[in-house]
């Protein structure tokens, strides 16, 4: 069986990750064969094995010789050991559960279930693929910049002779995204074979990845600061990085990051930076979030509803919601993105166990017993904050009583059965008494008062329909319709019962704190932009959720935005739907340890808050803040058509500004032809911001088209309390908001306060 092989290439990758002679890793680079199941009937033996790249996992079918496939260490999203998938708990036995691994790729790649031959082997495969996926996901902006030229050149290599002709040149730079004429490349082919071979190899070929990778922004930036012998000494570093970086550091701070990023010896002696050793620390930590903002640095003791959380719509669904498939996988993959409000749709099942689906429609059904079991397993695994269960209850009370039995047996003590203290609240709890709490949120014919006074208890009986299960039968069923609702489930709901909205001054005279409404998209909109100031002080004392139009079958999203303005906290997204809209939301979560939950800006807190989004005060338009953005360069931008070597991008990068009315508004610089390797701009611009505390910076690249729409290449969004001054690096995330390894983009930026 012909297998790639590529010894040196391997051995210089094996060192840059710090894995030659791991045993794990050596196992698998070994290979060997595993059993993929697909169904009770497709199981088939395969022959796996990492490549030297440390890159990528080659199979080949042992009855179909030369029919061989790929797929990238960087597609894994984890490996999961057991039979922790719906198809492994489906078609294998218990008794080889240790011999069971998965592998759970990235977007909607389906996952790959395997077996290996003993529960060592599995054991090796199982720590092999996440000692690399972990190396990976850890390599500096340097590294994955090396490790990419590295594997694009041995892609090159067609001979696997570890040496490059100048036809493999060529080949290599349209794999790089640069288009460059033939004389350009013969130029620097020429001035790079030193020994005139006609073939460039070991030193020769990092001399030209010298060329190819330097930098020119950074030695002019450079130049400007090394006054010191032509270098940059700890005082120039520190004028640097007060005067650019706006950053508070000492004299001291400044010989700490000489002696952590500087790679030459004397240099180091010298308390000198080389290029190089600026060029790593600006890669490690110029980058533009603020890493003060990376873990919990928000008050997690306020009430819950001072908080954006990060919520899900039609958590069960992995695409559109006519036919796509229900699955538990959906449930832990929102949750592993932080996501804190799931959705559950329960309808009757066969045999007395409900099921969760789109009703009345054609995707396929999950029990709610295992949807329940993998909450339990993956609610906290990313964050410890409490996980809010949205019911949309369609049930008959037997199966109602059922769903009941489940969430307390399986859920435990983490479900939430009965108030915190010993005396009736007046607010909900906080996000840290609530660590590693379940919350249900559902119809109740209790008070939360009950609890305090026994007495008032009801009995099984009638409470009108959620809004949302309403809607759906809205054309043939009046929406204030009854259902039965069991008690057993009814008494799950403790801090957010449902309830119908019926207007701000209804909801402040007669709704109690730990009610909330849910509305859908437009009604939500509407009211932001008629009664901002009302929906502002009715969030401010109590939970709000937005839910998307039932119109929207494709699992498409409407803009959060306007609904954060207002201090609408769950303002559930269909997670599995890549978009802007979830650009947006992956932006505003960034922070706070990515926990799921953001702290309100005060004015959106406040009770009593004169805040309107729509109508800015006198003072807050007074309070500008002038923000100044240089877009410079651009690094590694994948190819698009990896189908077509020849085809190379044309990208231009666009700013988007999103918050309140007053604020929204997007630039675009002009677009590079053919240079997706290390295209360059220079171009500023400047926007006026009025209310920064609930705006959010969208910075995406895109290959510019004549004829069509503009095809997007990557982005990054963030909020804009959280960006750093100076000299940024910004990392990319494709259309499923993970990392574009290698990636990124190169600015300058300014915040100033207008006088």
């Amino acid at each position: 069986m012909s297998q790639p092989k590529s010894g040196s290439v391997g051995f210089e990758n094996g060192k840059m990750t710090g894995l030659e002679g791991n045993t794990d890793v050596t196992f698998i680079q070994s290979g060997g064969y595993l059993t993929k199941i697909r169904s009770a009937k497709w199981q088939k033996e395969r022959y796996y094995k990492l490549l030297d790249d440390f890159s990528t996992v080659w199979y080949e079918s042992r009855k179909m010789v030369g029919r061989k496939q790929t797929f990238s260490v960087n597609d894994i999203d984890s490996v999961r050991h057991g039979r922790q998938t719906e198809g492994l708990q489906r078609f294998v036995g218990e008794k080889l559960e240790g011999r069971c691994f998965s592998i759970i790729f990235k977007g909607r790649k389906e996952n790959l279930d395997l077996i290996a031959g003993s529960e060592e082997d599995a054991s090796h495969w199982i720590t092999g693929l996440e000692k690399v996926v972990n190396m990976m996901q850890h390599f500096s902006r340097q590294q994955s910049s090396e490790h990419w030229i590295f594997t694009c050149m041995r892609k090159a290599d067609k001979d696997n002779d570890n040496r490059m002709n100048l036809k493999e040149i060529k080949h290599f730079l349209k794999q790089i995204n640069i288009q460059v004429n033939d004389h350009y490349a013969e130029q620097i082919f020429k001035q790079c074979d030193t020994n005139g071979s006609g073939t460039l190899e070991g030193a020769e070929i990092m001399k030209f990845y010298s060329i190819l990778t330097k930098r020119e922004e950074i030695d002019t930036i450079y130049n400007e600061f090394a006054r010191t012998n032509n270098l940059m000494g700890a005082t120039d570093l520190l004028d640097f990085l007060l005067n650019q970086q706006r950053e508070q550091l000492s004299l001291e701070d400044a010989h700490q990051l000489i002696q952590k990023y500087e790679l030459d010896e004397t240099a180091k002696q010298n308390q000198c930076m080389t290029k190089d050793g600026f060029l790593m620390y600006l890669q490690q930590e110029g980058v533009i979030f603020n890493p003060a903002h990376k873990d919990i640095y928000q008050d997690m003791n306020q009430p819950l509803n001072h908080y954006f959380i990060s919520s899900s719509h039609n958590t069960y669904l992995m695409e559109d919601q006519l036919k796509g498939p229900s699955s538990t996988e959906a449930y832990i993959r929102a949750l592993m993105k932080g996501c804190r409000c799931v959705e559950l749709d329960c309808w009757d099942g066969v045999e007395g166990e409900p099921v969760i689906y789109h009703g009345h429609t054609l995707t396929s059904k999950v029990l709610f017993k295992d949807v329940i079991k993998a909450i339990k397993e993956y609610a906290f695994k990313v964050s410890e904050f409490p996980v809010i269960l949205s019911m949309e209850n369609h049930c008959s009370i037997e199966q109602q009583k059922r769903m009941a039995y489940h969430m307390i047996n399986i859920l435990g003590s983490a479900l939430v059965t009965e108030p915190l203290g010993d005396t009736m609240p007046t607010s909900l709890p906080s996000p840290k008494e609530l660590k590693g709490r379940i919350l249900v949120k559902g119809k109740c014919m209790n008070k939360l008062d009950v609890f305090f006074n026994p007495i008032s208890a009801m009995e099984e009986g009638s409470v009108s329909e959620e809004d949302e299960a309403a809607e759906m039968k809205e054309e043939s069923k009046p929406i204030n319709s009854n259902m039965k609702l069991a008690k057993e489930l009814s008494d799950v709901v403790i801090y957010c019962k449902s309830v119908h909205f019926k207007g701000f001054e209804y909801a402040r005279d007669n709704q109690s704190f730990y009610e909330l409404a849910s509305l859908k998209e437009s009604k939500a909109l509407q009211l932001a932009k008629t009664s901002a100031n009302a929906f502002t002080r009715h969030n401010a004392a109590k939970l709000s959720r937005i839910y998307p139009a039932g119109s929207r079958t494709d699992s498409s999203n409407y803009n959060p935005v306007p609904m954060w303005n207002v201090g609408c906290q769950i303002v559930a997204l269909n997670f599995q739907t890549p978009c802007c809209e979830m650009d947006l939301n992956q932006g505003l979560f960034l922070p706070n340890g990515r926990c799921g939950y953001i702290l309100k800006p005060k004015f959106l807190r406040d009770k009593n808050s004169g805040f309107d989004p729509n109508g800015l005060s006198p003072e807050l338009r007074m309070q500008n803040t002038i923000f100044h953005v240089m877009v410079i360069s651009a690094q590694q931008l994948p190819k698009l058509n990896t189908e077509k070597p020849g085809s190379i991008v044309d990208p231009l990068v666009k700013v988007e500004i999103f918050g309140v009315p007053g604020d929204t508004v997007e630039k675009k610089t002009h677009h590079i032809n053919n240079n997706g390797f290390k295209p360059m701009w220079n171009e500023k611009f400047k926007f006026i911001i009025h209310v920064p505390e609930l705006t959010l910076v969208r910075f995406e690249v895109e290959d510019y088209d004549t004829a069509s729409n503009n095809d997007f290449i990557g982005q990054y969004t963030l909020p804009f309390t959280s960006i750093q001054n100076g000299y940024r690096h910004i990392p990319l995330y494709n259309k499923r908001g993970h990392l574009i390894p290698s990636a990124g983009l190169f600015v300058h930026v300014m915040i100033m306060n207008s006088e």
